[in-house]
């Protein structure tokens, strides 16, 4: 057995679920968001299930430390919030959340000491309104209107993406430089300084009262252009193959 996960993190209670797969799916889209804690209410196939653990896929530690509950009002017991994932219950006054607000206001019970389940209902019908009435407060998914049924494991997995990217210092945009960096501003200029000439050479710059708007407009593109040192090469050998074809051309 794997050491049981700490109470800084929700419980997911899974309400009744159909197939091993999906929960062997939804334990793996768990584990890729760091969520461990996994309640599993009276699955219609039984416990433990091969199909659960064959797709589980490298995330058997959280099937290892799942609990089994006969109820769904049993797998609550020792819970202070709980959250409902359903498109339905809107006939019932709760709070309806979506997946980012509701991750924030779960990170900060965490954080204060609660204990925080989600439910996710059954695959074929979702949580039935005698589950949903246990609940604090119902996450509401805003997806197409004519087709709001989630794939339960595709539910896991965006409630877990809402709640690992609270805790992430990944920056939303970043370059890969592959091997390379990026150019200094003198390489830049230089390279607008062969740009001139080989456009000079052939001409591109006309009529002559166009001339410095040009040459503005084309230095302006290089200073938008994130250039790495590798493009700045690379466009010096285009420009001096260009140039040495049109010296061949004219002989």
């Amino acid at each position: 057995m794997h050491d049981l996960p700490t109470q800084t993190e929700p419980a997911l209670v899974l309400v009744q679920p159909q197939m091993g797969e999906n929960i062997g799916a939804a334990a793996r889209a768990m584990w890729n968001f760091g969520l461990q804690r996994l309640r599993i209410v009276a699955p219609r196939d039984g416990w433990p299930n091969p199909k659960a653990v064959a797709m589980a896929s490298g995330a058997g530690r959280v099937l290892d430390n799942a609990g089994m509950f006969p109820t769904t009002a049993a797998a609550l017991a020792d819970v202070n919030y709980v959250f409902a994932t359903t498109a339905r219950g809107r006939e019932l006054t709760k709070p309806v959340m979506t997946p980012e607000r509701a991750m924030q206001h779960a990170r900060a019970l965490c954080n204060a000491g609660q204990k925080v389940a989600i439910l996710f209902g059954p695959e074929r019908t979702g949580l039935e309104n005698s589950d949903i009435v246990q609940a604090n407060a119902i996450i509401s998914v805003p997806v197409n209107p004519l087709f709001p049924s989630l794939n339960l494991a595709q539910c896991v997995l965006l409630l877990g993406y809402e709640w690992g990217r609270l805790d992430s210092d990944q920056p939303p945009e970043v370059m890969a430089l592959a091997g390379t960096e990026f150019a200094e501003r003198i390489e830049i200029e230089k390279l607008g300084d062969h740009f001139e000439d080989q456009l000079e050479a052939a001409g591109f710059f006309f009529p002559p009262t166009k001339v410095v708007g040009m040459k503005r407009n084309l230095r302006n593109m290089f200073g938008r252009l994130p250039l790495t040192r590798a493009d700045v090469q690379t466009f010096h050998g285009m420009l001096r193959q260009l140039a040495r074809a049109r010296r061949d051309g004219d002989a």
